[in-house]
């Protein structure tokens, strides 16, 4: 968030297992100046906020022009959470630091981590999502098996909901309602259905039993580990969509430098009163740049540390 002032609403932070969130390929939201942003799961779920738990599977510090960046993953019984510490979280940086320190040492421990969702589009247009890291705790295993069990049974519940739809004749909000969907999940998935299409939620019932099996003991964690479903591939995979994301924090994409971008386009476009963020982060996706977390960094630096803009009302900017 630039500034100090709330855009909106916080909004709650949906409990999910890494697969439902890594198959998502659908943005929602952010319409007008202070809308929150979504990505919608296949399952129905809008995730603007994140409650994710898992064991510690990579954590790494980089260097950027604008300050250090952290990036890691947690794993849980469907996959790899991938999220970051942009420069402009300078509040986490210390305990960052120091559990680098630790997992370089050789230490692996659970952490349970709440952040913003996040997606960005790659130069081949396949859809990318990851999470912006707001705070996390280290956790015993106890609180993760906690987590497990009800994380499962919002899975559980959305499934659920998904075969009441199906059932439904069309996607209308009231068909949905009229089948049993709950009305809290009959946005999302009218959005879902209509973006997936219809699919066999099969493999999500399968992670629910692994991650209640882990969270019951009949499952040890080092079974865990050694039966994971992530794959050497698809770590490898998740690890080259990290190293995308973090790298154009502080790189080009398609040879265009973000800030220079950015300074172009508050040039180009602000009128009397400025561009308002929204159509600055439209912009930037024009010209390829999708990284909201850079693109906010970087009007960061350009207003408090160069003093190259100015921000004379919340959220719009011109010129010095």
């Amino acid at each position: 968030m630039i500034g100090n002032q709330q855009r909106s609403r916080r909004q709650t932070a949906t409990r999910l297992f890494a697969k439902e969130f890594y198959e998502s390929s659908l943005p929602d939201g952010g319409q007008g100046e202070y809308d929150p942003r979504f990505i919608v799961t296949k399952l129905g779920a809008r995730v603007n906020r994140m409650f994710v738990a898992g064991l510690i599977e990579r954590l790494e510090r980089r260097d950027t022009e604008r300050g250090p960046m952290f990036s890691g993953a947690v794993r849980d019984p469907t996959g790899l959470h991938l999220w970051s510490v942009g420069s402009f979280r300078p509040e986490l940086h210390i305990e960052m630091e120091e559990l680098v320190a630790r997992f370089d040492g050789g230490d692996r421990f659970l952490m349970a981590c709440i952040g913003k969702s996040n997606h960005y589009i790659t130069e081949d247009g396949g859809f990318r999502c990851r999470m912006q890291m707001e705070d996390y705790a280290i956790i015993d295993r106890e609180v993760y098996a906690t987590w497990l069990v009800e994380t499962a049974n919002h899975t559980m519940r959305r499934i659920d909901a998904l075969g009441k739809a199906q059932s439904a004749e069309t996607t209308d909000s009231n068909a949905l309602r009229d089948a049993g969907v709950p009305g809290d999940l009959i946005d999302g998935l009218g959005l879902a259905m209509n973006h997936y299409g219809d699919w066999d939620a099969e493999g999500y019932k399968v992670g629910v039993l692994q991650a209640l099996s882990l969270a019951e003991g009949r499952v040890t964690f080092e079974e865990h580990e050694a039966s994971s479903p992530v794959s050497e591939e698809s770590v490898t995979d998740n690890e080259s969509i990290e190293t995308e994301s973090t790298e154009s924090l502080s790189s080009s994409v398609g040879d265009l430098d973000i800030e220079t971008a950015v300074l172009e386009i508050i040039a180009k476009h602000a009128g009397a009163e400025g561009i308002d963020i929204d159509s600055i982060m439209k912009h930037c996706a024009q010209r390829g740049l999708n990284d909201e977390d850079s693109i906010e960094d970087v009007l960061f630096s350009l207003r408090d540390d160069k003093c190259e803009i100015m921000e004379p009302r919340f959220g719009w900017y011109k010129p010095m």
